[in-house]
């Protein structure tokens, strides 16, 4: 009988989830109900999948609007249905066109109007207007004709106690204050959902429209196959082909990679093959490789990784660069006979070349079975009281107080204690639909089988439905990811080739491995730059392993995700890797199984051999305990199912119950967050890759990586580590530099996409133009040429762009003033006119570096002619330098650094602490602990130059002060404000 329900995915309009709105029909008496999420059927499949699983009948439907007004309710009578509303939909997102007042025509669907839109003698055949409780007095004197055409309409939009909620998500979405709403722009107090019995016993008297209402959900019905592939079925058109060229592609690929008389590999190839091809899985893999394919055709660097990267037909395709025998990936990570879903594959690509590989796959695959997946933003912690505090008007110090100091005295107020007592409510409520951050559907069938599209700023359709749903109903997604390291060795190479004239591989990356130059900057942790490996996090971890080798990198990239240094099994990692004896097997199968990592589980495959050969779990049951842990599926009572038989068979095999406990505890502790060793594997190859560049030629690389726009850090420190490779750092120049920085030799020319205030076209012109027409040459040359206004000339002007002239900045801005005081100059192709302008007569004006370095921190950001220190009044740089630190374990030291970033933790008591990194003034690299006691009497308050006080401490050889006190260094006026 409910023809018109609203679950939360009515962004900021409905309150209830689908579950509880499947829970209220079940305790209110209803065996069916239509969920109609306005403009959008995000929710439609869960809840009909769900609906199945507690006996009821779910039925498609979506709620069409234009803004406020509501214009119709469409419901499905079949897939086909489903499909008509989607295209519907859809077609208005992608045209960004109103949906048009009166429905089209729709051969699988109904259609119900709300009472006084239409008249009843213009309805379609398929067409019914809804009749409200509230409006049943009103069609009490017209002709009995028209009920024919009337059925029920009960809306369900919220629960009786949670109006108020509702009024505020209303609020939010229209960005009111609770008391400018509009009557249009809420639900009315009845759109709640009554008992199956009072809502017969309203329309007793109208039986007609009962008998309508029952009708049209008879018509309605939803079978569709869950557990089927969604996916592209075939790559060729039949599976055959498929099954041969895959084949094909695979052996080419093999006696490239491996020799031909390998038979562990030819073995492995061939047992993958058949699974595969068993699975039904060669158009996932023939996708993948094609996609892999126009890269390579078009000399795009990318890396491959995922559990498909523990495949030796991965690796044989090209689709990763890791050798799953050489490193003894676990096979039923990647591929078990059980396993229904095809492994992950995530390409990374550079950032600036992703939005090709996206255009590629759009027009490669047919049009309207692509689309980018969707993902679901959520009200979390602190956005729930802002944006609750804006619409009950209270100021942003108000709103502050109550995030940062939930118990202070003046929270307690009538507002502030009802903001708070929804907070709750609220949490993890649906928000927006966004864009997924890398996946993509290639579906068999057009998408809008399964959900409407919308069409984001980009213009790709992007399904209305997260990666949850897309699993739960059979898709598995391609992951097509953007990184800056990419795009860092790429440039490299170019940039590598035109300063030095060498032609430079990194293909192959197995050859660095044994390089005792890169494995020397490894263990010297001198990798800033490179992919994954410069964070200070992981920089300190690689000097605690003294690694230097990729064996150890590939653990060092697992172990450093959180769950494994939470559970505290990181530092057993080094402990034993320092010292083997000390390792520890709580159970002969560890030995067995974990022998390579000291007894510790370090990677997401180490769960699953646990618990299958020390939990008694099956492959199958190992995978989907892994899939849990990692977050990748939402079904805790299959969690419960699997926890239940991993303790009974311990229980069965005589193991204590505190050893089980424990390695329970583990498993759950860090699976989610660790890598399989596949994928830290692909990450150690491109860590490798950078760190060779790095090595043999530092300069080009940290250009590289300035014009990809840095990684971990900002761009000081990009600048700083190419001036201690031996750069010569040059600011911008209007005849040497390009938009992007250049090197020429040892000089590094700034690009102008540095400059902060310049414009971007400016930027792009300037060596435009100049390579059109040869050397800027003069002040007055430049202006003619490219039409350069007074406002962005001083900023070129007083960033040094200008210093070939000869003439100084002052001097400079007094003719520049004079020139383009009174107007613009237009541009001029030619010089015509350029011996006419009159230069003025000046007499000598003072400069000072002081001037320089604060109009280069202005415009820059950080200065170029000197450093920060110089700034500081006093020329105190401490008792100690960062490559004293590891001689003075246990001395209190004072240290001068400049602040490079922080990192915001919670002690074990809750309390907050910081780790921060600095730079002293010969440029190395300062980690400090702040503890919170000390944080909150000593704060980092960003940027600049601190006196650092602390106690140093070795951490498996690795220097850290822990500070006692800190404080900014004050620094010399600035003259050009005197």
């Amino acid at each position: 009988m409910l023809l018109n329900v609203h679950s939360y995915y009515s962004l900021r309009y409905g309150t209830m989830s689908p579950e509880q709105l499947l829970e209220e029909m079940l305790h209110l008496g209803y065996g069916s109900a239509v969920l109609t999420d306005i403009n959008n059927s995000s929710a439609v499949l869960g809840f009909i999948k769900l609906a199945k699983e507690k006996g009821l009948h779910g039925v498609a439907g979506m709620e069409f609007r234009n803004g406020n007004k509501l214009l119709y309710i469409g419901i499905a009578k079949n897939p086909h249905g489903f499909k008509e509303l989607n295209d519907l939909m859809t077609q208005a997102n992608k045209t960004v066109v109103p949906l048009p007042d009166v429905a089209p025509a729709l051969d699988n669907a109904f259609i119900v109007y709300p009472y006084g839109s239409i008249l009843p003698k213009a309805l379609k055949e398929n067409e019914y207007i809804g009749i409200k409780v509230r409006q049943l007095n009103r069609i009490i004197t017209e002709p009995t004709s028209f009920h024919e055409k009337y059925v029920v309409l009960q809306t369900v939009s919220f629960r009786q106690e949670d109006y108020r909620l509702h009024k505020q998500l209303r609020a939010i979405d229209n960005n009111l204050l609770i008391s400018q709403l509009q009557p249009q722009q809420i639900a009315e107090t009845d759109e709640i959902m009554i008992s199956k019995v009072d809502l017969l016993e309203h329309y007793k008297n109208f039986p007609k429209l009962i008998n309508n209402t029952n009708y049209l959900l008879q018509q309605c019905s939803f079978d569709l196959d869950f557990k089927a592939v969604k996916n592209k079925k075939t790559f060729t058109g039949n599976r055959y082909d498929d099954k041969n060229l895959l084949y094909k592609y695979t052996m080419d690929g093999f006696f490239h990679r491996y020799d031909s008389v390998d038979k562990i590999a030819r073995a492995r190839v061939l047992k993958e093959l058949e699974i595969i091809d068993h699975l039904n899985f060669c158009a996932y893999f023939l996708i993948t490789d094609d996609i892999c394919r126009y890269a390579r055709n078009k000399k795009y660097h990318y890396v491959g990784r995922g559990s498909g990267a523990n495949s030796i037909v991965a690796y044989c395709l090209g689709i990763t660069d890791v050798d799953p025998i050489a490193l003894n990936l676990y096979f039923e990570r990647f591929l078990n006979p059980k396993r229904k879903t095809p492994p992950d594959f995530d390409i990374d690509f550079s950032w600036n070349e992703r939005d090709d590989i996206y255009d590629y796959i759009f027009h490669r695959y047919q049009s309207g079975h692509v689309a980018l997946m969707g993902a679901m933003s959520t009200f979390r912690s602190r956005s729930i009281i802002r944006e609750l505090g804006k619409v009950y008007g209270l100021p942003k110090a108000e709103i502050d107080r109550m995030i940062h100091e939930p118990d202070h005295m003046l929270n307690k107020n009538e507002v502030t204690n009802m903001i708070l007592s929804v907070y709750s409510q609220m949490a993890d409520f649906p928000n927006q639909r966004t864009i997924h951050a890398s996946g993509i559907l290639i579906s068999e069938l057009p998408i809008t089988n399964y959900c409407a599209l919308d069409y984001p700023p980009k213009g790709l359709p992007t399904a209305q439905f997260d990666m949850y749903v897309a699993e739960d109903i059979g898709f598995e997604k391609f992951d097509i990811l953007s990184q800056r390291g990419i795009g860092h060795i790429r440039d490299c190479r170019e940039i590598i080739q035109q300063n030095k004239g060498e032609t430079v591989i990194t293909d192959n990356p197995q050859r660095f491995f044994k390089d005792e130059k890169i494995a020397q900057q490894l263990k010297s942790a001198n990798s800033i730059g490179c992919f994954y490996i410069e964070s200070p996090a992981m920089r300190q971890l690689l000097t605690k392993l003294q690694c230097d080798n990729y064996l150890t990198l590939v653990a060092a990239s697992s172990i450093i995700r959180p769950g494994v240094a939470s559970s505290g099994m990181m530092k057993a990692y080094i402990e034993r890797h320092h010292d083997p004896s000390k390792a520890f097997y709580p159970h002969p199968v560890f030995k067995e199984q974990l022998e390579d990592t000291y007894g510790v589980m370090v990677y997401q495959e180490d769960v699953m051999k646990i618990g299958h050969y020390y939990g008694g779990l099956d492959m199958a049951e190992a995978d989907v305990l892994r899939r849990l842990m990692s977050g990748k599926s939402r079904t805790p009572e299959m969690m419960e199912v699997i926890r239940k038989k991993f303790f009974s068979n311990c229980i069965a095999k005589e193991y204590p119950e505190a050893t089980s406990k424990e390695i329970w505890r583990q498993m759950e502790s860090f699976a989610g967050y660790s890598f399989n060793k596949a994928h830290s594997a692909s990450f150690a190859v491109e860590s490798y890759q950078s760190l060779y560049l790095k090595t043999y030629y530092p300069l080009e690389f940290m250009v590289a990586v300035l014009n990809n726009y840095g990684g971990f850090y900002q761009r000081k420190v990009y600048v700083n580590e190419a001036k201690k490779a031996g750069a010569n750092i040059c600011l911008p120049c209007i005849n040497k530099s390009n938009y992007n920085t250049r090197i020429e030799g040892k000089d590094l020319y700034l690009g102008f996409d540095g400059l902060l205030n310049l414009e971007n076209n400016l930027a792009r012109l300037i060596p435009e133009e100049r390579k059109r027409n040869g050397d800027y040459t003069s002040l007055e040359n430049f202006v003619l040429r490219t039409g350069t206004g007074l406002e962005q000339m001083i900023v070129l002007i007083r960033c040094g762009a200008l210093r070939f002239t000869g003439t100084g900045k002052k001097e400079l801005l007094w003719e520049v003033h004079l020139l383009l005081s009174h107007s613009k100059m237009q541009r001029q192709e030619n010089n015509l006119f350029e011996n006419s302008i009159k230069k003025p007569v000046l007499p000598q004006l003072e400069t000072s570096l002081l001037e320089d370095i604060y109009d280069e921190l202005e415009l820059i950001g950080f200065p170029i002619s000197a450093t920060m220190f110089d700034l500081t009044r006093s020329d105190y740089r401490g008792t100690a330098f960062a490559l004293d630190l590891t001689r003075r374990e246990g001395e209190t030291v004072r240290i001068v650094g400049d602040f490079v970033c922080e990192k915001d933790v919670k002690a074990r008591n809750g309390q907050r602490m910081k780790f921060g990194t600095f730079l002293d003034s010969k440029g190395d690299f300062i980690d400090t602990v702040h503890f919170p006691q000390q944080l909150r009497q000593y704060p980092l308050l960003g940027n600049g130059i601190y006196l650092i006080q602390g106690r140093v401490a070795l951490d498996f050889g690795c220097p850290m002060i822990e500070v006692e006190k800190c404080a900014k260094m004050p620094l010399q006026p600035d003259p050009r404000s005197v």
